[in-house]
């Protein structure tokens, strides 16, 4: 956090967005971004940085965010339906280039706990990609190692091309965090209420 704070940025996690966009190019100018479980702000506001005055950064937390300029911000939990509603009015019909989560949960230490509601974040931020992605769309999500892991990954690879793990290097080494990285999105996939189960 200390380098993160020297250089003005919000926090450590921007180091790790910063080598996963490098590394796969995922910000174009004019782009329409998502970012999920956004607080303090660092990925919205690096994206916003590259992105320069082009494309829309919608960033979402549950936790208050001080604001950035050209970042519209919605604070509310993501597992509600009528936040959820709040950010789709605020999509206004008009489909993403990009949804990036970064959201846990509070974590209690009871690790198969945690694993679980995890797990539930990342099957809402999937279901909300399948729904706002434009067809070749990408989704880069933070999860954790355990239960349910290994199906959720499945559940990727059948909605996008291409599914790639990350393991940044500003990641903690013993950390179970990683990063998946699902590219193309199938057009299948990409019906508004589509494959809700």
């Amino acid at each position: 956090m200390k380098k993160a704070q020297a250089e003005g940025v919000r926090s450590r996690a921007v180091y790790k967005l910063e080598e996963l966009i490098e590394r796969d190019h995922l910000l174009k100018p004019g782009i329409s971004v998502v970012d999920l479980g956004a607080a303090p702000g660092g990925w919205s506001q690096l994206v916003r940085q590259r992105l320069g005055d082009t494309g829309r950064v919608v960033a979402l937390d549950i936790l208050p965010m001080q604001g950035i300029a050209g970042v519209e911000f919605l604070q509310g939990d993501f597992r509600e339906a009528d936040v959820l509603s709040q950010l789709e009015a605020m999509l206004d019909g008009k489909k993403l280039d990009l949804v990036l989560s970064d959201m846990a949960p509070n974590m209690s230490g009871v690790a198969l706990a945690d694993q679980i509601r995890s797990m539930d974040l990342a099957e809402l931020a999937l279901d909300f990609s399948r729904q706002w992605l434009k067809p070749g769309g990408s989704f880069l999500i933070k999860l954790f190692q355990g239960t349910g892991f290994d199906d959720y990954l499945r559940s990727l690879r059948a909605d996008f091309s291409r599914v790639t793990m990350r393991k940044p290097k500003a990641s903690r080494a013993r950390s179970r965090e990683v990063y998946a990285l699902a590219t193309g999105l199938k057009a299948s996939g990409a019906q508004p209420g589509g494959n809700r189960a």
